[in-house]
């Protein structure tokens, strides 16, 4: 009773010894930074393309600022609908192959003892020690199963996915990046204004770009120029393409 006292000890001391090293070196599985990031950066860039595209047509006033305005609404709800459909869907396989571990341990325990065996080889531990580590962890279900989910199936448990929070964070990053090309439209004629998006567009690039790449270990310079250039060549391509429909228009 002593030893089995002991043992339930070690192992509670053990998993909050774990949690402090993964809160260390936490890494947000959730997707929600992920989903924040694109829908930031595909927001600024998607709606500066829309206004320049607009302002190359030339239109009568108000209808560039409706457009963009419009373009906030509807990609904000697109990029969070997609992204609600996707990690949902991911969560649900995610769950269902932890389900079927869960049943092949229930049903044939010796064959998953036997993999637990192989997984404690394979990380060079000795067959004889493996084998009764692997007797000692099938004796608590859950340990296996968590530990399977992990080793066999490369997954976090505790960490599927938040298609909610993810959903929630990629529109609200959406709206933000989106309303960046909006604003000089407020407050000064198409003229003057469609220049004016495309400059605090190019800006607001530089800093989500550098700021991305120092996320991930990448140079921040590099990640911002990048994600600058590319987003002032989109401006440019759709303000080339609104122009040339508008000559056309005029011609006929």
């Amino acid at each position: 009773m002593k030893q089995t006292t002991t043992a339930s000890a070690d192992r509670a001391a053990a998993l909050q010894e774990l949690v402090a090293l993964q809160r260390e070196h936490k890494v947000d599985s959730s997707g929600r930074l992920r989903a924040a990031v694109l829908g930031a950066n595909d927001g600024l860039v998607s709606n500066v393309s829309l206004v320049m595209g607009m302002a190359g047509l030339g239109p009568p006033p108000g209808v560039v600022l409706m457009a963009g305005l419009a373009g906030v609404v509807a990609g904000a709800l697109s990029m969070a609908l997609g992204e609600y459909v996707s990690v949902s869907v991911q969560r649900e396989s995610f769950e269902s192959l932890i389900e079927l571990e869960k049943r092949e341990i229930a049903l044939n325990p010796a064959h998953e003892q036997h993999e637990i065996a192989v997984i404690y080889r394979a990380k060079g531990i000795p067959s004889a020690d493996a084998e009764r580590l692997a007797a000692q962890v099938m004796g608590d279900p859950q340990v296996t199963l968590d530990l399977m989910a992990r080793e066999e199936l490369g997954l976090n448990p505790d960490e599927l996915g938040a298609p909610i929070a993810v959903a929630l964070s990629s529109m609200a990053a959406f709206a933000a990046g989106a309303t960046v090309p909006v604003l000089p439209l407020l407050f000064l004629p198409v003229e003057t204004a469609a220049p004016a998006s495309a400059i605090l567009t190019v800006l607001a690039l530089l800093v989500t770009g550098g700021a991305t790449a120092q996320m991930i270990g990448r140079p921040p310079l590099r990640g911002a120029l990048r994600l600058a250039l590319l987003g002032a060549v989109a401006a440019a391509v759709t303000n080339l393409a609104g122009r040339l429909a508008g000559s056309f228009s005029s011609g006929m």
